[in-house]
């Protein structure tokens, strides 16, 4: 075979491979594209009691709903959520870390499990009670009525969740403790 013909066999490979290379060339991410650094939050839903189906649900709406946290039931376990007789509550001791108390009494009252878990798990992920009222908001816990199946964050929410694991404060300022109680109305 004469160099031509391989030199010929050559430009026409190149010529098939070209639109295929810019083509991957012009879907692939700008230069300097910041990646989305996901951080992972293993939890401990062992001693939920007969609330780990709820805690499970609970972590799929999240990872659902936000892309830069991924819950994950394993360990090194960074939240812990545990049953018990009281109203919901969270213990945040930063960011991602802390313990929450799945309450019987709500569940008793009718609230939704899947919501429940939902809510405390917002809380572990920044948010704070905001007693709107509203089903469409997932933090306003309790002050929602009874009949409120909603689990999913709304679209404030979610983004507040994902500024917060964007590391934009420091670990202190999630420190907190959330109680589901209702407040009495007088």
């Amino acid at each position: 075979m004469s160099t031509r013909k391989t030199f010929r066999s050559v430009l026409a490979a190149l010529a098939l491979l070209f639109p295929l290379v810019v083509a991957q060339l012009a879907t692939a991410a700008p230069a300097g594209a910041a990646e989305i650094a996901v951080r992972t939050v293993y939890y401990d839903s062992s001693g939920a009691a007969e609330f780990k189906n709820a805690v499970d649900a609970g972590a799929a709406v999240w990872n659902n709903s936000v892309k830069n946290v991924r819950l994950v039931k394993g360990s090194p376990a960074s939240l812990v959520i545990v049953a018990d007789n009281g109203w919901p509550r969270a213990q945040t001791y930063s960011l991602g870390r802390g313990k929450i108390w799945f309450g019987r009494q709500a569940v008793n009252q009718g609230y939704d499990v899947t919501r429940i878990a939902a809510h405390e798990i917002g809380h572990i992920f920044g948010l704070p009670d905001r007693r709107t009222g509203l089903c469409q908001d997932l933090m306003s816990g309790s002050s929602a009525p009874v009949s409120c199946t909603n689990a999913y964050p709304n679209a404030k929410e979610k983004a507040e969740v994902e500024a917060n694991f964007a590391g934009s404060r420091a670990a202190a300022e999630f420190r907190g403790y959330y109680d589901e109680t209702p407040v009495a109305a007088f």
